[in-house]
């Protein structure tokens, strides 16, 4: 069962709060299309001039003109403006939209949100309590701010490609674009955390979050063994845990399953389970160091049992009661009786048909479900509930200025 975009809709948890979004591509986008997802208005802002945000162009699936699967994947209940920033008059439209804005959001170049008035410097005279996040690659300062940098990228220099992968096989990087997905997520916590701080203080802010920070927050502990105990970690063999084991891949009769024990009293029930309870309480078995420096004689012994059952026995012998979990494609991934169950996928009715996408992680009643919006699609109701005549959009609209 799939969640329907014709379910009722009840108020959102960010109802009232209005982002306005110069956002393209993914990190951006992903980002603010949590809050939308949660009943923030969000304002997208694209260039026309410039084909609007890339991310419709981003193949190899198309919705007809300036659409496809991709644009759809991260813009998903929000409006669409299109207003040429680098003109006067759409930098003057941008100051009196953000008049009764929460945030004004960007990912572009770090160079680039003072140009474009997007800092808040430039904003605070239309609005003293608006938040301006950037998003960039690098931060809007130090010697990289004009940089562009994407997450390929960012895993390359923050170490992740060293880290992934087995020990003999090249560099590799993560299967998703993690960084950005993980930044876009950050950037989301920036924006709350600064309209909070905004309505204590009765004052804005400018709040930065980068690709690059977020990959180096993102090594945790295996930065603080590097920073303090001179832990330098490599790849390790069927995806293992560093320090716990069994926690890595196992090879079963048809494939493949992951055995996470990382908690003590979960070793003794996977032996029972396997059929050999006497391992519990073998000497070089009884606790996680014992069974690290045991490890390559451990996963033989596990793999001896193992692979005498395919993987969906396993899991049914386990029962939920040992963390295991089979090792899918994305298409058995999608296709996951638990998937459907608890309705993970959303369905988003168009005037061409549905597109499916992921819902929402945050579960708080149903959420808004539009999709994406056409390029331009709001431009006159925006303008109009920003005041401004008839005659004023029209004029507009012929300059290309929206």
């Amino acid at each position: 069962m799939t969640a329907q975009a014709n379910e009722p809709e009840q108020a959102g948890l960010l109802e009232g709060i209005r982002i306005i979004a110069v956002e393209q591509y993914g990190a951006g986008p992903f980002g603010t299309q949590h809050l939308a997802d949660l009943g923030a208005e969000v304002i997208k802002i694209e260039n026309r001039k410039e084909g609007g945000d890339i991310s419709r162009h981003v193949g190899p699936y198309y919705l007809g003109d300036n659409d496809s699967q991709f644009f759809q994947s991260f813009n998903r209940n929000k409006k669409s403006m299109t207003l040429d920033l680098k003109a006067p008059e759409g930098r003057q439209i941008l100051h009196r939209l953000s008049r009764d804005a929460d945030v004004v959001f960007n990912n572009l170049r770090g160079d680039l949100p003072k140009k474009l008035g997007l800092d808040y410097a430039s904003l605070e005279p239309s609005n003293k309590r608006i938040v301006c996040v950037h998003l960039s690659a690098y931060g809007r300062t130090g010697s990289r701010a004009a940089w562009p940098g994407y997450d390929y990228l960012m895993q390359s220099e923050a170490g992740y490609l060293s880290v992934t992968g087995e020990p003999d096989g090249p560099p590799t990087r993560m299967g998703l674009s993690i960084i950005d997905l993980m930044t876009g997520t950050t950037a989301a916590m920036a924006m709350l955390a600064g309209i909070l701080s905004a309505r204590r203080l009765d004052r804005g802010r400018d709040i930065d979050v980068s690709l690059f920070d977020v990959a180096l927050h993102n090594l945790a502990y295996v930065a603080t063994w590097y920073l303090n105990a001179g832990k330098v970690l490599g790849r390790e063999e069927a995806s293992s845990h560093p320090s716990l084991t069994p926690s890595q891949l196992y090879r079963t009769k048809d494939g493949w399953i992951f055995i996470m024990c990382n908690k003590e009293k979960f070793w003794p029930i996977l032996c029972d389970k396997l059929g050999r309870p006497e391992w519990a309480s073998q000497e070089k078995y009884r606790n996680f160091s014992n069974r690290l420096a045991s490890r390559k004689e451990l996963t033989k012994d596990l793999e001896g049992v193992l692979k005498t059952r395919t993987t969906a026995e396993w899991l049914a012998i386990f029962s939920g009661e040992v963390p295991a979990a089979p090792v899918y494609n994305i298409q058995q991934a999608l296709d996951n009786g638990f998937v459907r169950e608890q309705e993970r996928v959303l369905v988003l009715e168009r005037k061409d048909g549905a597109i499916r996408t992921i819902a929402s992680p945050v579960r708080a009643g149903p959420h808004p479900a539009r999709p994406a919006p056409d390029m331009g699609e709001h431009n006159r109701s925006i303008l109009e509930s920003a005041g401004y005549s008839a005659a004023e959009i029209e004029d507009f609209i012929a300059r290309s200025v929206v």
